[in-house]
């Protein structure tokens, strides 16, 4: 997949996980690159269960892709979430 495929790849995963976390972008930047490291990390936890992680610009590569933002997200808020005091 080409850099620009990673980068429309990670902007839809970013968005959709951001949504389905907190409900709220996390601005256009930030989803990109939470959304390409979630691909990466989805890809990995697929491949260490068993399964094809991301195969291209597809609908499967897409909920790898989702599943492993929201994995990402989640780790990013419990370290860097804001926390009132």
């Amino acid at each position: 997949m080409s850099i620009l495929g990673w980068l429309l790849l990670g902007l839809i995963a970013g968005f959709i996980a951001s949504k389905i976390v907190n409900h709220s972008g996390s601005g256009l930047i930030l989803d990109i690159v939470l959304g390409v490291i979630g691909a990466v990390v989805g890809g990995y936890l697929f491949s260490i269960l068993g399964a094809a992680g991301v195969t291209g610009f597809n609908l499967y590569s897409m909920v790898v892709a989702v599943i492993g933002a929201v994995v990402v997200l989640v780790v990013y808020h419990g370290l860097f979430g804001r926390r009132v005091v």
